[in-house]
């Protein structure tokens, strides 16, 4: 009879290699499936972040439109601007960069009016410059209305300016066409009674922060050396020009 086999003399040499070429299988098995889900893995990450960057900017674009809709209630559905008991300014065709110094002027207190400084303070630099862009591609028809008896003398004060005055001709720095440049405004199709307010005020409302420069300091000596009929005919002139 043979003895009865205890411990590792059961187990036969062929047993051991079956067991460890299972082992190396089972191993080998795991490894490729780690790598075929590791690449896998950085692509659902790299789309999920895609896919929300693509939600980031369409809730920015849909954030920016919002606004847009937000100032058409008061600056009219065109951006044309409002002829109220308060008239509200036309932004329509407006050079993006004077709307964006002007917007920021409001938040630096460079520029006084309270309404639009709790507007503006609420805003991003990127939004702002996002709104100045779209603002620059409105162009609707002038809202008219100025006594246009005035107009001719307005024209020849845009264009020539009064020498005997000292005051040089606005078209100089705003251009022929009063379609400005840069930081210097638009005036073709601004609302009469808004552009009298404004110059009559000047430096009751520009540059009010003496810790900041202001471009608006450039028209301080204009705005002092007009008289009242000369303000009202420029107004008269420009607010219809398109």
């Amino acid at each position: 009879m043979r003895a009865p086999q205890t411990g590792n003399e059961a187990i036969s040499p062929q047993h051991t290699r079956q067991a460890t070429i299972v082992s190396a299988l089972r191993l080998w098995r795991r490894l490729l499936t780690v790598r075929s889900t590791f690449p896998i893995a950085i692509l659902c990450v790299v789309f999920g972040l895609s896919a929300r960057a693509e939600d980031a900017e369409n809730a920015s674009q849909s954030s920016v439109q919002a606004k847009i809709s937000y100032c058409k209630d008061c600056h009219g559905p065109s951006a044309q601007g409002y002829r109220g008991y308060f008239p509200i300014p036309r932004l329509a065709g407006q050079q993006p960069e004077y709307l964006e110094n002007q917007l920021r002027a409001f938040i630096e207190h460079r520029r006084t009016n309270n309404i639009m400084f709790n507007v503006a303070h609420t805003l991003s630099p990127s939004v702002i410059a996002a709104l100045a862009a779209e603002f620059s591609k409105f162009n609707p028809k002038p809202i008219g209305g100025a006594p246009q008896q005035l107009a001719a003398a307005g024209k020849k004060i845009f264009e020539d300016g009064a020498p005997d005055e000292n005051i040089a001709a606005c078209a100089a720095c705003h251009g022929p066409d009063a379609t400005g440049s840069g930081e210097i405004p638009r005036l073709a199709g601004q609302l009469y009674p808004y552009v009298i307010s404004k110059l009559t005020n000047w430096d009751k409302e520009r540059g009010r922060n003496p810790t900041i420069r202001d471009t608006s300091a450039i028209m301080s000596p204009v705005a002092h050396s007009l008289s009242k009929s000369q303000v009202e005919a420029v107004a008269a002139f420009v607010s219809d020009l398109k």
